[in-house]
């Protein structure tokens, strides 16, 4: 009996060492991951912590017996597969584009500022009469496409007799990719810009839709691209500089977030290789830039399941059991580390607060009472631009507010239509500047 619970004793040490050495050598090789920015898709870091290992397991073997002298390598080999898996991709590595859709064309603009975007247009309907002002609008993301969802809602607005023009950001959708350094805030304002002239219709709206909103605030605060509006319609914004996004604030009311049942379908966040990847950019461990796996893989890598729980906080708790498919899996496209790139571009930027205040454009701010965002994102472009002339909370509404739920498009396109047209709100002014400190109390 002593003898049976030695040898079970020595077997459980045993084990507890291969494990060990197991993880140790996954460690070295994140580490190794970590120190190179996953230069030459990992395998650099693949190489140099087999190397180490194979040193270690030769000097543990170096007094056993000959046939014992093989065990210190098992754990070598078991690692070795495991991080093996981070080096080898497992979609394509050029970028693999949507296909066009069928219900609307696309087409492929040139801008002067060297993006080359996918572009939809929505003609006026025929039935009512036609607005003078073409429509202009900024999706969120950022660098993402414009969802399904998102393209009924403008449908909606050209049979209300608006010339609707939207357009991918460069990266995102059908858009051709930039070097990864280019990719910054100011480089999507300057896109704006390039795409009003390269429209050549005049002034136009503009609708901007959360990280779209934030580009359109930043293109407010600069007189020399703010020229180019009409109206500017700032929704669901996201934190328009780096103060801003520092602000630790009050959100909205419940959202579905931790209430939604989990989005089916394929993840690449249950591939190594990039839940490893994805998983040390969102840590600030690896650049948006960097060599583990490009950007490109990237995107082609993404799932719209993997971003299940950001489309679940679009909506309102109540919703959690009806969260609408917001795209197809053949439409669906997001690019992680070039919004990551942006989104710290945002976070380094200098307050544009005293440039906003210079703003002249007429603005409206649409807010949702199951906002996701910091509420004082969207305050702090009211207390700072004084040509907001009216704040629309939408109740029942999610930061998705066009959803196609009950009558939620409707809703939000009667609160667009009323403003643009200089005509009565359909909801009471609110908040005021003067009502902020009580809404930022009032509603989360």
């Amino acid at each position: 009996m002593p003898t049976s619970v030695s040898r079970s004793v020595r077997l459980a040490g045993r084990l507890v060492l291969a494990l060990a050495a197991i993880a140790g050598s996954v460690i070295l090789f994140l580490a190794l991951v970590v120190l190179t920015d996953g230069a030459g898709s990992g395998l650099p870091a693949w190489l140099t912590a087999l190397g180490i290992a194979t040193a270690a397991a030769l000097w543990r073997g170096r007094r056993r017996t000959k046939s014992a002298r093989l065990m210190p390598f098992l754990p070598v080999v078991v690692a070795a597969a495991l991080t093996a898996s981070v080096c080898v991709p497992t979609v394509p590595t050029e970028r693999q584009y949507p296909p066009d859709l069928p219900f609307v064309a696309t087409q492929h603009w040139s801008l002067a500022t060297g993006s080359r975007v996918a572009v939809y247009h929505y003609p006026p309907a025929n039935t009512v009469a036609r607005r003078p002002v073409p429509f202009v609008y900024l999706h969120g993301g950022p660098v993402r496409g414009i969802s399904v969802l998102d393209h009924k809602f403008l449908q909606l607005l050209a049979r209300q007799g608006y010339d609707v023009y939207a357009y991918e950001q460069a990266g995102g959708g059908r858009s051709d990719l930039l070097p990864m350094g280019q990719y910054t805030i100011s480089r999507s304002v300057r896109d704006l810009a390039a795409f009003v002239d390269r429209l050549g219709k005049g002034r136009v709206d503009v609708l901007g839709f959360s990280s779209g909103g934030v580009v359109l605030t930043r293109a407010l605060a600069d007189p020399r691209v703010a020229e180019r509006f009409h109206r500017a319609i700032i929704a669901e914004p996201g934190p328009m500089d780096g103060p801003t996004a520092r602000i630790a604030g009050h959100k909205g009311r419940e959202s579905a977030r931790d209430l939604a049942p989990a989005l089916t379908g394929p993840r690449s966040t249950r591939v190594p290789r990039y839940a490893v990847t994805l998983g040390l950019m969102r840590l600030g461990l690896l650049t948006p830039d960097t060599g583990l796996i490009g950007q490109a893989e990237g995107d082609n890598a993404l799932t719209a399941a993997d971003l299940g729980s950001d489309t679940a906080s679009s909506y309102c708790a109540r919703d959690a059991h009806r969260i609408p498919v917001e795209d197809t899996a053949e439409n669906f496209s997001f690019s992680p580390a070039a919004s990551l790139r942006i989104q710290q571009t945002i976070k380094d930027s200098p307050s544009i607060a005293p440039r906003l205040r210079h703003s002249r454009t007429p603005a409206m701010l649409m807010i949702a009472e199951c906002s996701s965002q910091v509420r004082q994102w969207a305050t702090a472009v009211l207390a700072e631009d004084p040509a907001v002339q009216r704040t629309q909370y939408v109740p029942g509404v999610g930061h998705h507010m066009w959803n196609g739920l009950d009558d939620n498009n409707d809703r939000a396109a009667a609160v667009v239509t009323a403003f643009l047209e200089d005509e009565p709100a359909p909801l009471p002014n609110y908040p005021t500047r003067g009502e902020i400190p009580a809404f930022l109390r009032d509603h989360r």
